[in-house]
């Protein structure tokens, strides 16, 4: 069944126009989100090659920051740090620059020691797999106070550093849910076509290909995702299928975005936790966005989520 049959079927389903959401008409001027490796830096201009080998030339604005496992300033980013960076002005001015930064979420398969720092063996899930991260000494009361349970089949989210193919964790992105992955808390009885917006948080991940605008949804169809974790969330989400149109709204920040479904949000699902970027959101992760997605909508990567609202595109 093709993708647009199958978003005018949902869309009868559940009660709405099969038109394409808008944007609201107040928003604020557009981010632009711009990826790449860096070439050369200076304190007014970064140059870098962007996913394409295209050469890119950014100003960079006299208020802008940069984060490269912690605050620097933007002249301190070595050549060759792989960047992210939020931009204005279609694209030509820099304001936030995060260096190699990178976001390791899944469940905890086994712990080790490498001297003081902790080393740990996520699965990620179909799509990013088995992945070590270090924990260095610095960090880790930080990170232990906010995932108290370090063992073995519960969740972790980190934010931190990748290079050399080493990943360092800074940062946590979240404070670990109580429960074990397997044992996600059941969603709502059911879902109300009434709703034409469910609420809940957006988070971002590393499982994107740089430079690519995407959303990852929990509730697909596994036949069509070739998902087996699919289908698993505590928010009250309808089935959609692998490349519907999802609305993706910033609450935070009044921006708004229509997204391709490009993957599947099997470990985001089982995360029933909160987001407090501005007021509190309802439980449960309600959508996972590439991290040029989640730039453009107005997110701060070393935040790890802001409070959304989603529905069909």
């Amino acid at each position: 069944m093709g993708v647009e049959r199958r978003h005018a079927l949902a869309s009868a389903a559940l009660g709405r126009t099969t038109v394409p959401v808008r944007a609201e008409a107040e928003e604020p001027a557009p981010l632009t989100g711009v990826a790449g490796q860096i070439i050369d830096i200076s304190p007014h201009l970064v140059i870098l090659e962007n996913p394409d080998g295209v050469e890119e030339r950014l100003v960079i604005a006299p208020w802008a920051t940069a984060w490269h496992g912690s605050p620097v300033n933007p002249v301190d980013l070595p050549a060759g740090t792989r960047v992210m960076i939020r931009a204005r002005q279609s694209g030509r001015v820099a304001e936030r620059l995060w260096g190699d930064i990178t976001r390791v979420t899944g469940i905890v398969r086994t712990l080790g020691k490498d001297g003081r720092d902790l080393t740990i063996e996520l699965d990620g899930g179909p799509h990013r797999g088995r992945r070590v991260v270090v924990v260095p000494y610095g960090a880790s009361g930080r990170i232990r106070v906010r995932h108290p349970q370090l063992e073995p089949g519960y969740l972790f989210d980190a934010i931190g550093t990748r290079r050399d193919g080493v990943t360092h964790a800074r940062l946590p992105a979240t404070s670990q849910p109580t429960y074990r992955a397997a044992s996600v808390p059941a969603p709502p009885h059911a879902y109300r076509a009434v709703q034409s917006k469910i609420s809940g948080a957006a988070a971002w991940s590393d499982a994107f290909d740089d430079g690519e605008a995407g959303v990852a949804y929990p509730m697909l169809e596994r036949a069509d995702s070739e998902c087996e974790d699919a289908g698993v969330s505590c928010s009250g989400l309808p089935y959609l299928a692998l490349g519907s149109m999802l609305y993706v709204g910033n609450v935070c920040e009044s921006r708004s975005s229509v997204l391709p479904i490009v993957a599947c949000g099997c470990m985001a699902g089982r995360f029933c936790d909160r987001c407090v970027e501005c007021g509190t959101s309802p439980r449960g992760r309600i959508a996972e966005l590439s991290p040029l997605s989640y730039v453009e909508l107005g997110g701060e990567l070393t935040n790890g989520c802001f409070n959304a609202r989603v529905g069909l595109g």
